[in-house]
């Protein structure tokens, strides 16, 4: 007797939820039901799944192994429902798309209405999260695609350009290093770099195009870390030093209203490679190419 899809969404959710009650509410069954159903899950792998404990459900070493296998499992499943409705008519129902944070402000306010005029019968859920998470969600299945930059570690993915987006210098109106038309990456860490916060990929990104080092906490100006581009660029307003924007930033006006001056750096226009990715053999890559020529300026 091999498990079925219903077990094992029984048990998905009794480990996001670890409660009875809680994953039969999420379930829309009895909790009768679902013990039932963990229970026949436990007959067919002849091993227990769970342990009952006062502080809730705690799942076993095979449980946690099932759990996970059968989060593959259901996705693909998912995926062959999506595929199976989505025939001929891609980009029409239901599609979970992830954003990063220093992509979402600047290309969603254009892309959106884009979207919305082409494809009318799609439903667009978005999530902006880091890339790491962006990417964690690709590969269990709670996202269909993501709007990521690379460089980044992609394996297990699939991607699709979007757009080249070039990375400016960035410094205060009135620093000496503005007056020159373009600015080198040495000259940015050597006048107080300043960049986002560690889990940014937009940090990495910029150290590694630039040949740039991370900043040192007792540097000038390497104690500083922004948590958003909005902020660093109040940061560098402010004289705390020189930072790098995505030029997609300065393109949407983010620096438009702060005493900031924004130059190209030498050394072959840096950039960083916007890309539609999807989780390797998702029956959902067509929709993910699709959505990447859509988004392509030109």
């Amino acid at each position: 007797m091999l498990p079925t899809l219903r077990q094992l969404q029984y048990l998905r959710l009794l480990a996001e939820h670890g409660s009875f009650s809680r994953a039969a509410e999420a379930a829309h069954v009895t909790q009768p039901t679902l013990s039932a159903g963990i229970q026949e899950l436990e007959r067919a792998l002849e091993a227990p799944v769970v342990d009952r404990a006062r502080s809730g459900v705690i799942l076993t070493a095979v449980g946690e192994e099932a759990a996970r296998r059968g989060n593959d499992i259901l996705t693909r499943a998912e995926d062959l429902v999506q595929a199976a409705r989505a025939a001929g008519q891609p980009l029409t129902g239901r599609f979970r798309l992830g954003v990063i944070p220093t992509i979402a402000p600047f290309l969603l306010p254009s892309a959106l209405p884009l979207l919305r005029a082409r494809f009318p019968k799609l439903k667009l859920f978005l999530r902006e999260d880091l890339t790491h998470r962006l990417i964690e969600a690709l590969r269990s299945g709670a996202l269909d695609a993501a709007l990521i930059a690379l460089p980044y570690d992609t394996a297990g993915l699939d991607t699709a350009p979007v757009s080249e987006d070039e990375l400016m210098a960035m410094a205060p109106a009135n620093h000496p290093i503005t007056a020159q038309s373009h600015i080198s990456a040495q000259t940015l860490q050597d006048n107080g770099l300043i960049l986002l916060e560690d889990g940014h990929c937009l940090r990495e990104q910029a150290l590694s195009v630039c040949g740039l080092n991370a900043p040192r906490a007792n540097e000038d100006g390497g104690g500083f870390a922004a948590t958003s581009l909005h902020t660093l660029v109040q940061m560098v307003g402010s004289g705390l030093g020189v930072s790098l924007l995505p030029a997609m930033a300065v393109a949407a006006g983010l620096a438009d209203d702060a005493p900031v001056a924004i130059r190209p750096i030498n050394g072959g226009h840096p950039s960083r490679s916007i890309v539609v990715a999807w989780r390797a053999g998702s029956s959902r890559a067509v929709e993910g190419r699709l959505l990447a020529e859509t988004l392509r300026p030109g």
